[in-house]
């Protein structure tokens, strides 16, 4: 996924519209590895079809159509739409395309077993296997058929667009050539832009090195004539996996009010304020994510954030010998409690709810706990547990280990967890929720000693760390 230097303007473009990197099933364990089908198929055909390929995220937003795709999908001379997820923005977008242009939609989607909201097989979608690996089971035949259906794309006799096949005198969308000729050329410089910033934010990526070529990549953001939105909120995302919380806060500040208000660059605020605890932002944090449930009501995400800054609170109150720690606790208890609620497959919530219940230890709690061990369990399994290959699904089990006293799972979960090649920062988020859980367990086991050698192996990065 290299930029667009010394590519020919003059070919046709074509524009694919799928999610970068792994994604999992919304409602399933199975996770797919969308850059596996970009690289493996896609990208070969390119080469053959003489095309010149750009690529957007489609699920970078979650529910925010931004200007640039309207543009991307009334101009590019062909489209690649991935449907896989049946995400309600993919198919408006598949309807303003199919209205705008009679050919050269190509439609193509994993073949999970479930049924899309409407059948394909009219717009002749493609479906495609995925391995338990999460690539593709038959990337060679998959890239055969769609070989051919890009030389298709490019017959003029070729029509797809159910509109256009109904209504033979069905205009579609003529527009002059320069403006086609601009958006082309600003569609080329962007789709550079957002893969550069999704590549330097990879977990492999130096955090010095990655905030720099972000800076880099923003800076030529902001000078565009127009706002990218899609490409913000790549880079808004791209400094979060990378912890540069200054520059998260600095970034929404200078996007567009009406991008800056969108409910997941809120939520995302909420999150970089109180990781960067400056003054007042805590404060801030919780005011964001208390509005965002007024305004938008239940959420399992914003629930997660608002417990997040009350138990950075407790943690900094009881640090201090602050009475008002216990109050602070309590309030982030209910607020995990009210996310797990909301949406008892996201662990996150239940996994803190469980961890925090513990630290408080009311007569209650304990019990409280020994019910939720096997909810969060189950939430954990259907992310693919010790299979999922996330660094955040193996830590909750790691977390569930220790709460059960399973060595056998702590330690097959903390072997998963260094085949992630985590960040330094990730394993000390763990070792301190590990340290706060040895802590409460202590007085209540024969012995937290490999808890103790967790901790110490997760600080040196190695399973082989010091006894």
């Amino acid at each position: 996924m290299s930029g667009h230097d010394g590519l020919d303007p003059s070919k046709p473009l074509l524009f694919v519209a799928m999610p970068f990197g792994e994604r999992r099933e919304p409602d399933g364990m199975r996770t797919i590895d969308f850059d596996s089908l970009y690289q493996e198929c896609i990208v070969p055909c390119v080469k053959d079809a003489g095309v010149e390929v750009i690529r957007a995220d489609e699920e970078t937003l979650g529910g925010f159509i931004h200007r640039p795709m309207y543009e991307r999908l009334l101009l590019a001379e062909i489209v690649i739409a991935d449907l896989t997820f049946a995400n309600p923005n993919v198919f408006y977008e598949l309807g303003v395309r199919h209205a705008a242009r009679p050919r050269s939609t190509i439609l193509i989607y994993a073949d999970l077993g479930a049924q899309l909201p409407f059948d394909v097989a009219a717009v002749r979608g493609m479906p495609y296997r995925v391995s338990d690996t999460g690539g593709l089971a038959e990337p060679t035949s998959l890239a055969e058929e769609l070989a051919g259906r890009l030389a298709l794309a490019q017959e003029a006799e070729s029509v797809d667009s159910p509109i256009f096949q109904l209504l033979s005198d069905y205009p579609g969308v003529d527009l002059p050539h320069e403006v086609t000729d601009a958006f082309k050329a600003r569609a080329r410089l962007v789709s550079e832009l957002t893969v550069r910033a999704y590549e330097a934010a990879s977990p492999d990526a130096d955090r010095g090195a990655a905030i720099a070529e972000l800076a880099a990549v923003k800076d030529r953001a902001l000078a565009l004539p127009e706002p990218e939105e899609q490409l913000l909120v790549s880079l808004l995302l791209g400094y979060r996996d990378v912890e540069a919380w200054p520059e998260m806060v600095e970034l929404i500040d200078e996007m567009p009010p009406r991008l800056a208000a969108v409910v997941t660059v809120r939520q995302q605020l909420a999150l970089a304020l109180n990781r960067r605890n400056s003054g007042s932002d805590r404060a801030k944090a919780i005011q964001i994510a208390e509005g965002l449930l007024v305004e938008h009501g239940v959420s399992a995400e914003t629930y997660g954030i608002l417990g997040r800054c009350h138990k950075d609170r407790w943690r900094v109150k009881k640090h201090a010998g602050d009475p008002g720690a216990a109050d602070s606790l309590d309030v982030a208890i209910d607020a995990y409690a009210q996310g797990f609620d909301a949406d008892p497959r996201d662990f996150y919530p239940g996994i803190n709810l469980l961890t925090l219940l513990l630290n408080r230890s009311h007569p209650a709690d304990l019990d409280r706990v020994e019910d939720l061990v096997p909810v969060v369990r189950f939430a954990v399994a259907r992310r693919g547990g010790l299979a999922s290959g996330d660094y955040w699904t193996l830590a909750t089990l790691l977390a569930l280990a220790a709460v059960s006293d399973d060595r056998s799972l702590g330690e097959r979960a903390l072997s998963a967890i260094f085949d992630t090649a985590p960040h330094a920062w990730m394993r000390e988020t763990t070792v301190v929720d590990l340290q706060e859980l040895r802590e409460k367990l202590e007085p209540i086991r024969d012995s937290v000693e490999w808890i103790d050698l967790t901790i110490r192996r997760l600080r040196a990065g190695s399973m082989e760390g010091p006894p």
